[in-house]
């Protein structure tokens, strides 16, 4: 099987749609021989933040001399880029091979007269094989989407648990209270192993804390109020927390305090566990995280920003980075997103800060809210609005814009849609790409 082939295949499989449960996973990797009770592993739910504190983490685990796995979801730039160990991304050659593979494990689940597997359940289970073969001595595995019933969930072998921001996403799937959606994500907390949890609302950390209780495990709240000397930049930032001063990340956006915040108190908790962690390997961590898509500038003259802000607590934490990195600027949006995401609530946080705004419709997604729908909703909060099919045409004139005035431009929403936006700028012969 060739890499297209393979990429074919799950493209048949995408078909599928969200599929909650761990039915079909359980029995797909029991197929394969159970590849994850082999992993030790870091598991991160929440709704905001996730790949963030999985890229603090697993960047912190790396500089501390640990072979880390990374399964992220989803992706910005490439689809191989899901699966890393030491931030490599997995090779065409693995993919296919292990396509291979779990594509003869479905025949026989078929045999069985067992369902099909979900694409996220086989791209799971793939890097489930992945991180076996690379002798990973840890992984950072976020989960797709809730918790409970998530593929991930099947793991068994979780030494630290991970739960970021948790905010309104995903109702139709996980409720419409942050009650109910906190009962899904705190799913994932297993019997004495230890939790770490981003400051949340008190109906949610209540929920949380329940179910700590109730599993013997130890939950420690990462309060990034009780960070000291922070320092907000638009590239460079820096907070200080306990004995620790001055600790340099390199992630744009206020919201990465808190991420860095919760990340901290995960390397402590990771060093009572008996990972061997110093001060130096964590700064080192810290200063050399990167992850594109959040408040990231590819571009400095004149400046391009992406953001996946794409749904209101995203929107909310984006606006406070305008406000705070972005001051007395004209900013050219570009903005894409999802029809089943509380966009509205999205634009109404963001546009009254932008001078004018592009919507685009993001290619390839069945999801994808029409440019023209979301055009009329952004009427409402920005006088200067037009709708584009072209996601070049919208680069180029924003950024022709922004020379004119010295202005930036800032695009945000979908991931998928922000990897396009990327790829244009990419292509525009006269700028220079900060990864």
């Amino acid at each position: 099987m060739t890499y297209e082939e393979a990429r074919s295949y799950l493209e048949e499989m995408n078909k599928t749609g969200i599929v909650l449960g761990l039915e079909s996973m359980e029995h797909l990797l029991a197929e394969l021989g159970n590849p994850q009770d082999q992993l030790k592993f870091i598991h991160i739910a929440g709704t905001n933040g996730k790949g963030s504190v999985l890229a603090y983490l697993s960047t912190i685990l790396k500089e501390a001399g640990y072979r880390v796995g990374r399964y992220i979801s989803p992706t910005l730039f490439s689809y191989r880029e899901r699966i890393q160990v030491n931030e490599e991304y997995i090779s065409r050659e693995a993919v296919s091979c292990y396509v291979e593979k779990i594509k003869q494990a479905i025949e026989r689940m078929r045999e069985k007269n067992m369902p099909d597997p979900t694409i996220f359940e086989v791209e799971t289970a793939m890097a489930f094989l992945h991180f076996v073969d690379q002798n990973c001595d840890i992984v950072v595995l976020e989960t797709g989407m809730g918790g409970d019933t998530d593929a991930t969930n099947v793991i068994r072998t979780t030494v630290m648990e991970v739960i970021v921001s948790i905010s309104k996403d995903h109702t139709a799937f996980l409720g419409n209270t942050l009650a109910e959606i906190a009962g899904h994500k705190a799913g994932i907390i297993k019997p004495g192993t230890v939790v770490v949890s981003a400051k949340q609302a008190p109906e949610a950390m209540a929920v949380l804390e329940e179910k700590a209780r109730s599993c013997n495990a130890v939950l420690k709240v990462a309060d990034w109020e009780q960070a000291e000397d922070i320092r907000y930049g638009l590239e460079e930032q820096s907070f200080s927390y306990g004995h620790d001063r001055d600790i340099c990340i390199y992630l744009g956006g206020s919201y990465q305090i808190k991420n860095a915040v919760t990340a901290y108190i995960g390397v402590q908790a990771l060093r009572e566990l008996g990972y061997s962690i110093s001060e130096e390997q964590m700064r080192q961590g810290f200063a050399k995280t990167r992850w594109n898509g959040r408040f990231t500038v590819l571009q400095k003259d004149p400046m391009v920003i992406i953001d996946g802000a794409h749904n209101p607590d995203g929107a909310a934490e984006l606006e406070k980075s305008i406000c705070q990195c972005l001051k007395n600027k004209e900013i050219y949006a570009i903005c894409g997103v999802f029809r089943d995401k509380e966009y509205d609530q999205v634009l109404h946080c963001i546009l009254p800060h932008v001078k004018s705004v592009i919507t685009i419709q993001t290619p390839g997604n069945p999801r994808a809210l029409p440019a023209k729908e979301l055009a009329e909703a952004a009427k409402q909060y920005c006088p200067q609005v037009h709708a584009e099919k072209n996601i070049e045409k919208a680069v180029q004139e924003s950024v022709e814009q922004a020379k004119r005035s010295d202005g930036v431009v800032l695009a945000f929403g979908s991931l998928s849609f922000l990897g396009e936006i990327r790829k244009a700028i990419n292509e525009r012969k006269t700028v220079v790409i900060y990864d």
